[in-house]
C-alpha cells in the first residue's frame, strides 16, 4: 500500500506478518494470542524494575474488539499513578482533537490503548526517558490479539517505529495503512508541542481526523469534551 503523502510504501509487512518496526521480535507463531492471558501478562510484567529504580505500573485499557487501537509512546508520570491512559493535559488535548468526551474516549468498545511501553519509564533533566525496546514485544502481541477497525498512532517516536520509511510530517498529513487497516498518524498532544499546536494546516487536518474517527465509532455528531 502506498501512502498518499509520500508515494512510498508505508508500513510494509514482513513475511511473518509483522510491520517493519516490529520485525526484530520473534515470528508470531511463537506467541499464543489469548486476550485474557495477554492482559494478565502485561499487568504482571516487571522486566524493567531494576533499570527503572521504581516499581513499574503497566497500564491496560481496552477490549479485544475495540473499534480503534491507539498506539502512543509511553505513559506519563501521572498515568503511572492513575493507570488511566492519557489522564493528563495531553489527554485533554487529544480528546479535544477527536471531539470526544471522557465517556466516549474511555469506552472500551471505542478505544484500545497501547503504546511502545506500558509503563512510565522515568525521566532525566531533559525530559521523560524513551520506552525500553523490550516493551515492544507486548505491542506485537496486542496488534495480533485486538480486532480493531483502525489504528491511530500518536507521537513521532511511535510513528517512526511503525513507519520507519516515512517522513513524519507526510505521515501526519496522509492517510496510511498498517497491517491492512486504515491508520492515522498524529503528533504528540503535549501542551509543550507548540510548533504543531499552532499550525493552521494541522488544525485543518484535525477536521479530517475527527471525521474519520467519528465514522469508525458510528457517531453522527461531535461528543464535546
Amino acid at each position: 500500500m502506498r501512502s498518499k503523502g509520500t508515494g512510498r510504501s508505508i508500513g510494509k509487512e514482513k513475511a511473518e506478518g509483522v510491520p517493519d518496526g516490529l520485525a526484530l521480535f520473534r515470528p508470531l507463531e511463537f506467541y499464543v494470542i489469548d486476550f485474557e492471558q495477554l492482559k494478565e501478562n502485561i499487568q504482571a510484567c516487571r522486566l524493567c524494575r531494576d533499570e527503572f529504580g521504581f516499581e513499574p505500573h503497566p497500564f491496560f485499557h481496552g477490549g479485544r474488539h475495540s473499534r480503534i487501537m491507539q498506539i502512543s509512546q509511553a505513559p506519563s508520570r501521572r498515568v503511572h499513578g492513575s493507570l488511566r491512559p492519557f489522564d493528563d493535559a495531553s489527554g485533554r488535548n487529544l480528546r479535544q482533537w477527536y471531539g470526544l468526551d471522557e465517556t466516549a474516549f474511555y469506552n472500551s468498545d471505542n478505544f484500545y490503548f497501547s503504546a511502545m511501553a506500558h509503563c512510565y519509564p522515568g525521566k532525566t533533566a531533559k525530559g521523560d526517558l524513551p520506552p525500553p525496546k523490550r516493551c515492544a514485544q507486548w505491542l506485537v502481541r496486542e496488534m495480533e490479539a485486538v480486532d480493531s477497525q483502525m489504528y491511530v498512532i500518536v507521537g513521532r517516536k511511535a510513528a517512526e517505529f511503525l513507519f520507519p520509511e516515512g517522513e513524519f510530517s507526510r505521515l501526519v498529513f496522509g492517510d496510511q495503512m498498517l497491517k491492512g487497516k486504515s491508520a492515522l498518524v498524529l503528533p504528540h498532544p503535549s501542551p509543550r508541542n507548540i510548533n504543531w499546536l499552532r499550525r493552521q494546516d494541522f488544525a485543518e487536518r484535525l477536521i479530517e481526523v475527527r471525521k474519520k474517527i467519528h465514522e469508525v465509532l458510528d457517531l453522527n455528531e461531535a461528543v464535546s469534551p
